[in-house]
């Protein structure tokens, strides 16, 4: 049986590492030469505000000009903006950025001519050219030409700002860019919705000095203060380029994901169900839960974004009425807007449901159903044999093997997944109680060590 190539350097969202090491201008350069041989006409390019990006972008333009291509270059702004432009307007691009990890990473994510990131297929296909060195190098009559377009944000910010039209009368939203490019977009945004806009690390800076990129319940804690001081309906953070959302509620307290995720199913099923919501095996049941109060179903996907808008993409090219899509991680998918994860339009969606519907955000988290998901790490260098063990020991449950190996039950279900870069795999365990998410974890953990 012929065995399925797999990505060797580009994992689930980019590649990326530590600057100087296995992330430098000469490796950005070649991918910049491997995408012109793939992408021909013009190409976007932006980053995010690490302070090696101006050098990462500068190689990669390189290497794409060298290859034929034109390049537009955006400037610094979120990689969902980037990806709107161009859906709208250009042949492929690519964000230099390595998103949540600490300041000393970066990266580049290729995003296809329809603006979702770069399927496995083709990113398999470039990274055959970029080991090889098979690069179309053009002559000086031929490289491409290259022009500054900083100003196409805007039109970013006017689409989702049009998409809730002056919803957010009245009232108070306080914004953790992170220092990040969402500085440039989320109070912009909210602004125009009307809303009165509070910053904390309200400024781009690739140091990050107030918190590190990924928006972590403890580095939000000024979010917190600022939210309440102010008196703020909530408190919205994006990660290091602003194609997530999280939220802390009118009482400061850290929104998790998951029940974010809920919230937006619960108000678009309402609104334009029923249909299909597309979500990762890794995701709260809850999803499940809210899907059925609305004639609406769940179909699941491998971990990760380019997956999930893979899938929209497909089952509304078959007729299905896709309405909602995303992760439990604050990286939501709004159709109706663009088919990738977006921080700003989550942003804007959540001054939506709380200016709709009349309630605290802390009022709409005590409708959702009671849920308790427990995480850790079963460490193996082989997990084919882990889950080998977790089929053998739970035969008699519904197993899912989309992505690793997941046990469903009734009211709870188990995930193991290899990690994609490290000896280990990731343990999800979802119940209705804590008691019962311990028992079941206990249950996995022994049968994946035997």
């Amino acid at each position: 049986m012929t065995e399925l190539k797999k990505k060797q350097l580009f994992g689930t969202n980019g590649v990326r590492g530590i600057v100087g090491e296995a992330m430098n201008p000469e490796l950005a350069m070649n991918i910049g030469l491997s995408l012109s041989k793939m992408r021909k006409g013009t190409l976007a390019v932006g980053m995010d505000t690490r302070t090696s990006g101006p050098a990462l972008i500068n190689a990669l333009k390189a290497g794409i000009l060298s290859g034929g291509c034109n390049v537009v270059d955006l400037g610094v702004l979120p990689t969902p903006a980037l990806q709107y432009l161009v859906r709208k307007y250009f042949d492929g691009g690519a964000v230099v950025t390595a998103s949540h990890n600490p300041p000393e990473y970066n990266g580049i994510k290729l995003i296809d001519t329809d603006g979702t990131e770069m399927d496995d297929d083709n990113t398999i296909a470039l990274e055959e050219i970029l080991f090889s060195g098979d690069f179309d190098v053009k002559d000086w009559r031929e490289t491409g030409e290259e022009r500054h377009s900083p100003e196409m944000l805007t039109e970013y910010i006017d689409a989702i700002a049009g998409y809730f039209p002056e919803t957010g009368k009245e009232l108070i939203v306080a914004v953790d860019p992170g220092s990040g490019p969402a500085c440039r977009t989320t109070p912009q945004i909210l602004s125009k919705m009307g809303c009165r806009v509070h910053t904390i690390n309200g400024k781009t800076d690739g140091t990050f000095p107030g918190r590190l990129p990924e928006p972590s319940p403890e580095g939000l804690r000024g979010l917190s203060e600022l939210t309440v001081a102010t008196g703020a309906s909530f408190g919205v953070a994006h990660d290091g380029d602003a194609d997530r959302a999280v939220f802390v509620d009118d009482k400061g307290e850290y929104v998790e994901e998951n029940e974010e995720f809920a919230l937006m199913q619960r108000l678009i099923c309402k609104e334009k169900g029923p249909g299909v919501v597309v979500t990762p095996v890794s995701t709260s049941k809850i999803a499940e839960e809210i899907a059925s109060e609305e004639d609406c179903r769940v179909v699941y996907t491998k971990v990760g974004s380019i997956y999930v808008a893979r899938k929209m993409l497909e089952l509304t090219q078959s007729g299905e009425n896709v309405l909602f899509g995303g992760e439990g991680n604050g990286g939501l998918i709004f159709p109706g807007h663009q088919h990738c994860r977006d921080g700003g339009m989550t942003a804007a969606a959540m001054t939506y449901l709380i200016s709709s519907s009349g309630k605290k955000l802390s009022e709409l988290r005590s409708e959702l159903p009671p849920r308790h998901m427990k995480r850790g790490k079963v460490y193996t260098e082989d997990p084919n044999a882990v889950i080998n063990n977790i089929q053998v020991a739970f035969k008699n449950d519904n197993l899912d093997l989309t992505d690793g190996i997941r046990v469903n039950r009734d009211n709870s279900w188990a995930l193991l997944r290899p990690s994609g870069t490290e000896p280990f795999m990731r343990l999800f365990v979802e119940a209705k109680t804590e008691e019962e998410s311990d028992k079941f974890y206990d249950e996995i953990i022994n049968a994946a060590e035997n």
